[in-house]
């Protein structure tokens, strides 16, 4: 197979559950010639039926579960684990008996970090175009075929389909000209600095709509911008302002875009088209276009943008790309990385697994210890919580801690071991005559050790393991922070801890700990940090419902089900898909930045949207956005009061912290901040409360708060 695959047929292949034909015929892989595989867990038999190899690459699909349904989240891992001693790299395709839904289950492996599953969902009803375009990524060429395909090479192309990694940095060098380029076109701006700003917020608004567009989400057509300019270009008159931006763009973005279809205009359906209401804020009036009313832009500079933009593949999905002609969301981040003059702003962009180590480090043990104290019980020594680290001790070592001994760590991914690698015995010699350790400072082969590891760190890091697995196994461990000095793998440990809580109790109060955890970066960029968070919280959200939803179904249950439950769960099924309300609930009740560039902040939100807006797969699935104008905020975090104890501090308290007396006129002033504080505060969440709702409303309240928070604030100043 040489021509592309078939996008039709791989998605005809999908929605008639038709694994082999997809696979085989459609992709040009493998039939696996090897006996189903049964495996027993907690008593239940599961059936894996091989579909297709590529490579030693295994694809199975796993047969509905005793009950007729797919397992949980916590299940399909601990199902994955037993089947990877069969194939290691493999993809499973988990579907239900009724033929409901199917979900791509593979397990993302890379040396010194947690295996992380990576899922894809298919709904029956849907077209199955969105899941067939991921597989298109896993098709071989002939060339390919003869050249010799090797693992990696498959493991690779599944990495691409089913995960997100990096951008192309052709696309910002590219992206760089273009903005200067545009910024020239643009009048009606006198300030250098805030010309700059528009025209950043511009691009960032058509790029948004460039993802969206290609989903069909704008009045069915993929090409909707250039056409609407091509359109408006034949109808323009001789005034200047009759032009794209003046007729059409604004229009898009203020009323359209950023305005429920009942409150819009009759004349505009003619002139949009059938667009969606996208609320967050994002196409609101900018503070830019409310003070430059004569601002304009020709019709030359958006031709040029578009005629750069239609040369790339944008696609509105988490994979990354497959050539360097894709683009996905992530980009975003990329440009403002690059984008930003570090020496001059100070502003650095970290890395992935920085901001994942350190954010995985303080959310969960906060996690833990919130709903300890609901359950103290739960968590005593010995209880259900830590028993979970002795049957499976080896599940919360990290294979790099465990390379050569558990694991072979390679930069594909870690590989069990059936037993630890011997030692060389002039190397284990020394373990008991210490005038033998002669060569203990020279480096270790890799089979046997981290990069730049000697032989006595090699075995250092081996007395470590064998520590670890000891007081794992002897149930040693009672508290989360020891775990985390300890260096353990919090993350799968707490999913497993969520996905297994013997009661309902104790899962409540790890649902009230997800749902009340507040996360704050004070310089958020473009969102690192708060992107680590949401990346954490997201498969704990899941774990958590999924436990629920078992709760609910079990005869007898194991204790009184928390009335709301069933609400939770009903306000999931409100929403176009469970996971799209669990990034929604995430964004909008537990991430929070700051950050002093507007631009930054602009894009962070900007990012957040298409995360969630890449959930959806039809145009009916579109609900409004969240309005995160107050949860991710331009201003400067070491300057004004952070809050109502702080202005009270200042008032009444001496810079020793002594306490001082005030005047009549000073108590008056506190009182009147602390009543616009309480007015500002309930307004506030009736507005979130507003946000939570599948139709968005809350632009009369929006409105109000803006007004009560810059009077606050006004007040404040002048304090």
């Amino acid at each position: 197979m040489t021509a592309a695959a078939d996008l039709d047929h791989l998605a005809h292949c999908v929605r008639a559950f038709d694994f082999a034909n997809m696979f085989v015929e459609g992709l040009g892989w493998n039939y696996h010639q090897i006996p189903p595989l049964t495996v027993d867990l907690d008593g239940a038999a599961y059936r894996f039926r091989p579909v297709a190899e590529k490579a030693g690459f295994a694809v199975f699909a796993g047969d509905p579960g005793p009950d007729g349904g797919i397992p949980d989240y916590a299940a399909r891992r601990r199902l994955a684990a037993q089947v990877a001693p069969l194939a290691y790299e493999n993809i499973i395709i988990f579907v239900d008996a009724a033929q409901s839904r199917q979900i791509y289950h593979w397990v993302k492996r890379a040396a010194g970090q947690t295996p992380s599953p990576r899922e894809r969902v298919f709904y029956a009803g849907q077209d199955g175009r969105a899941i067939a375009q991921l597989l298109q990524q896993l098709q071989f060429t002939l060339d390919d075929e003869a050249a010799g395909i090797s693992i990696t090479q498959v493991t690779d192309a599944v990495r691409q389909a089913l995960d997100v990694e990096r951008v192309t940095k052709r696309f910002y060098d590219l992206f760089q000209s273009e903005l200067k380029a545009f910024q020239e076109f643009i009048s009606g701006i006198p300030q250098r600095d805030h010309l700059q700003w528009y025209a950043s917020l511009m691009l960032n608004r058509l790029m948004f709509v460039y993802f969206i567009q290609q989903r069909g989400f704008l009045d069915g057509d993929p090409h909707y911008l250039r056409n609407r300019l091509a359109q408006v270009r034949a109808q323009a008159g001789p005034n200047r302002f009759q032009n794209f931006y003046r007729l059409f763009l604004r229009r898009l973005f203020h009323e359209g875009l950023g305005q429920p279809a009942a409150d819009r205009a009759p004349e505009l359906a003619e002139l949009l088209g059938q667009v969606p209401f996208l609320n967050g804020g994002l196409f609101e009036v900018h503070d830019l276009e409310r003070e430059h009313p004569d601002l304009d832009i020709p019709d030359q500079a958006f031709a040029r943008v578009f005629a750069f933009f239609d040369a790339w593949q944008w696609r509105l999905d988490e994979r990354p790309r497959r050539n360097d002609k894709e683009i996905n969301p992530d980009v975003l981040g990329y440009i403002f990385e690059k984008y930003v003059n570090q020496k001059q702003m100070g502003a650095y962009y970290t890395k992935e697994d920085i901001t994942g180590y350190i954010t995985r480090h303080t959310v969960i043990p906060w996690l833990f210890n919130a709903a300890q104290r609901e359950c103290p019980a739960d968590f005593a020594p010995g209880g259900p919580i830590w028993q979970r680290l002795q049957s499976g001790p080896g599940d919360y070592i990290y294979p790099a801690v465990g390379h050569g001994i558990a694991w072979r760590c390679a930069p594909d991914g870690a590989k069990k071991l059936d037993q630890p690698l011997p030692l060389p015995e002039p190397v284990a010699a020394g373990r008991a005559d210490p005038g033998r350790r002669a060569d203990w400072n020279e480096p270790a082969p890799d089979q046997f050790a981290l990069p730049a590891e000697t032989w006595r760190e090699l075995i250092a890091r081996r007395q470590r393991h064998a520590a670890l697995a000891q007081r794992l196994a002897a149930g040693d461990l009672s508290d989360i922070n020891e775990l985390t000095t300890l260096n353990l793998n919090l993350e799968t440990f707490a999913q497993d801890a969520i996905a297994h809580c013997e009661t309902p109790q104790l899962l409540r109060a790890f649902w009230n700990a997800l749902t009340r955890i507040a996360i704050l970066d004070p310089a958020c960029g473009s969102g690192a940090f708060l992107f680590a968070a949401l990346n954490i919280l997201e498969p704990l959200y899941t774990a958590a419902l999924e436990r629920m939803r078992r709760f609910l179904a079990e005869t007898p249950n194991p204790g009184p089900i928390p009335p709301d439950f069933p609400a939770i769960l009903q306000a999931v099924d409100r929403h176009p898909s469970e996971r799209y309300y669990i990034l929604k609930s995430i964004v909008l009740n537990n991430l929070y930045g700051v950050d002093l560039m507007a631009e930054a902040v602009e894009i962070c939100r900007l990012r957040l949207f298409l995360k969630l807006v890449a959930q959806l797969q039809t145009p009916d699935q579109i609900e409004p956005l969240p309005d995160i104008d107050f949860n991710i905020r331009a201003g400067n975090t070491l300057v004004g009061f952070t809050g109502l104890n702080a202005v009270r501090s200042a008032m009444t308290q001496t810079p020793d912290g002594q306490y001082r007396a005030i005047d009549a006129a000073q108590q008056t002033a506190l009182d009147r901040i602390e009543k616009d504080a309480a007015i500002a505060s309930r307004i506030y969440e009736r507005f979130r409360h507003q946000q939570n709702a599948p139709d968005g409303a809350g632009a009369d309240d929006k409105t109000l708060l803006k007004y009560q928070m810059e009077h606050l604030r006004d007040r404040l100043n002048r304090h």
